[in-house]
């Protein structure tokens, strides 16, 4: 029996979900049907419904909705609690279960696929919105020395780092905070990155042996434009980090964890 996933959104069309998690049911031999489901801003509830009613398993969730998921769910994970969104729903009959899985993406991508440890390093962190916060827990608990978050209304920085200060090491203020020091590993979260616009102006130094990351994907970003001219010798974009999170929605799901490496090259040549 084929079993039903989507990923839902507006817009939806430049989702690269389905070409992700049909490769992964190839891989691993499933029998998985994926579409895109393109909901108008107030259906979000009733679509979702909709879709578990026609026998839908789980589904991937994208901008604006995952505040919206996040409160449809009757079941939430530690780590959607901490980003307050959901990336991922997974459906049975117990209710509605929800998950954010872009931390964990993130992380596995510096660590396993860049084979930077985050462990004893300074972070800093540029953006204080919702793709920091739904990436900051899985980084406290890969246990860096610190992690500085900085952004352009400093309260905002502020706040996020109050309400994950149990978590592990975490500071927040504005963008000039980050001194001019050197960090470890520096990734940029900000919405302007999201929507390839221009990087912030932080002054950074990245170590010799680290990274600089951005959250957008893209063969050369702004950010990543910006980290080299400020010395970094290590850039990425987020491309990885978008074929981990959906990884581990499809191990969320169904039990499996897909090998990312065969996927990502693959995309990277599309």
């Amino acid at each position: 029996m084929t079993d039903l996933y989507a990923v839902i959104g507006n817009p939806i069309a430049q989702s690269k979900s389905p070409q992700l998690h049909a490769a992964f049911a190839r891989q691993l031999g499933h029998d998985v049907r994926y579409e895109a489901i393109l909901a108008a801003p107030d259906s979000f509830r009733e679509t979702v419904l909709a879709f578990i009613a026609s026998g839908g398993c789980g589904m991937n969730v994208t901008a604006p909705f995952k505040l919206q998921a996040f409160e449809l769910a009757d079941e939430l994970t530690e780590r959607a609690r901490m980003a307050e969104a959901v990336n991922t729903l997974k459906f049975s009959a117990k209710g509605i279960l929800g998950d954010n899985t872009d931390g964990v993406g993130l992380v596995d991508d510096i660590q396993d696929r860049l084979g930077v440890s985050l462990a004893g390093r300074r972070v800093l962190m540029i953006g204080a919105g919702g793709a920091a916060r739904g990436i900051l827990l899985p980084i406290l608990q890969s246990r860096p020395a610190d992690v500085l978050v900085v952004n352009r209304t400093a309260a905002r920085a502020q706040a996020l780092a109050d309400a994950l200060a149990s978590q592990g090491p975490i500071r927040g203020g504005p963008l000039m905070a980050a001194g001019g020091e050197e960090y470890d590993v520096v990734i940029h979260a900000t919405s302007a990155g999201l929507n390839a616009g221009e990087a912030p102006p932080v002054d950074y130094r990245v170590a010799p042996d680290g990274l600089a990351y951005d959250l957008a994907y893209g063969e050369d970003t702004p950010f990543m434009r910006q980290a080299r001219d400020q010395g970094a010798t290590r850039v990425a974009d987020g491309l990885g980090m978008l074929v981990g999170q959906a990884a581990e929605s499809y191990r969320v799901w169904r039990g499996a964890m897909p090998d990312v490496r065969p996927v990502l090259e693959q995309l990277r040549l599309t």
